[in-house]
């Protein structure tokens, strides 16, 4: 069982929201949609629902073209992040609604409710109205109607954001297991990175309607194709600097220079740009290798456990995030540290041309 989406497009009033798009989802797999707002996500799961008809292109589930079918007519469910349930019910009817419209038996939709109810710690809210629950009890009653519903094909559009972090993090943790015993396909959209490392499965990432990347989430955000899928899939956005090969020296700015070896010793002399995540920035070299970098302090964020500092370096925008409460001045000359095997290679045009050491060893 799969979904086939091929060339598939959609363009609105002369504006494309999804360029050509080739995606293959297999059966029984999670598959995140990753990108920033208004990068495509939603658009692309409506035309996986057929909520939508694409530009051009076709959809293929389990092998029939079902690019003018009706949503209606698909064994498609689909949780928004807007919470939606039927107010005049309760909590149990609104789980029990979809396998009562496909004719199951009582004992058995009791059971699956009771079950799906008890994981998303909806039990003592069974005999309440929607309305007379909290956001995030609304959302949970959704998911669970979802979750029922035995489709072939689930869509969850940013369906955790309204929820407590506690909660947030226990049903980022069972949901993966319920999609894999159910045998359906399952796309999550989020504009996370961390919410997809720890969902797992396939990411596609997604930049202005179009998808850079699709494949095992370990392996895009190790080694993203181009610089564009590196900056989606990091939070907040990968770094970049030009730099310059020439012999077996990688040239950096401030004068800092790395060795080019393996790979990077094979590279031809020219100008690259070399990208690194924020958590790799360091306040105190930590290693023989790590190279300096003199910046400027614009802005501190302190999270409690960790620390973002905003870095004017020549007028490149840097972002790091360190361990602990740092009290730094505003305004004030900073010198930070970059280890050389934390560094991607990209070529000029965004291409990736080698991925940093400590992905590969990973």
């Amino acid at each position: 069982m799969t979904l086939e989406l091929a060339g598939v497009s959609k363009v609105v009033a002369g504006e494309t929201h999804i360029h050509p798009t080739d995606l293959v989802l297999e059966a029984g797999t999670m598959n995140v949609l990753l990108g920033p707002t208004l990068s495509g996500k939603t658009s692309l799961m409506r035309l996986m629902a057929g909520l939508d008809v694409p530009s051009t292109g076709r959809i293929l589930w389990r092998g029939a073209d079902v690019t003018g079918m009706r949503v209606q007519d698909r064994k498609v469910a689909m949780v928004y992040q807007q919470f939606i349930n039927y107010p005049s019910m309760t909590v149990y009817d609104n789980i029990a609604s979809p396998m009562r419209l496909t004719g199951r038996d009582r004992a058995e939709i009791d059971a699956a409710v009771r079950k799906t109810a008890d994981l998303l710690q909806l039990t003592p809210m069974l005999d309440r109205k929607p309305l007379e629950l909290s956001g995030g009890q609304q959302q949970r009653c959704a998911l669970a109607r979802a979750l029922v519903k035995d489709a072939g094909l689930v869509l969850l559009d940013e369906p955790l954001a309204n929820l407590d972090y506690k909660l947030r993090e226990e049903l980022r943790a069972e949901i993966p297991k319920i999609f894999e015993e159910s045998g359906s396909i399952f796309v999550y959209a989020t504009t996370e990175p961390e919410e997809a490392l720890l969902l797992g499965g396939n990411t596609a990432t997604l930049w202005e309607g179009r998808v850079t990347q699709f494949g095992a989430t370990p392996q895009v955000y190790r080694q993203p194709a181009d610089a564009t899928t590196a900056r989606v899939f990091s939070d907040p956005p990968m770094n970049f600097l030009a730099i310059s090969k020439a012999g077996n020296k990688l040239m950096f700015g401030d004068g800092q220079a790395a060795e080019a070896t393996g790979k990077l010793a094979d590279l031809a002399d020219g100008r690259y740009l070399a990208g690194f995540r924020p958590n790799h920035l360091a306040l105190n070299q930590h290693s023989g290798t790590a190279m300096k970098f003199d910046c400027r302090l614009e802005v501190t964020e302190i999270t409690g456990s960790e620390t973002y500092v905003h870095l004017d370096h020549h007028g490149e925008r840097w972002v790091g995030l360190v361990g602990g409460v740092q009290h730094l001045s505003l305004g004030a000359p900073i010198d930070v540290y970059l280890d050389p095997a934390h560094v991607y290679i990209f070529a000029e045009d965004g291409a990736l041309v080698a991925p940093a050491a400590y992905a590969l060893a990973a």
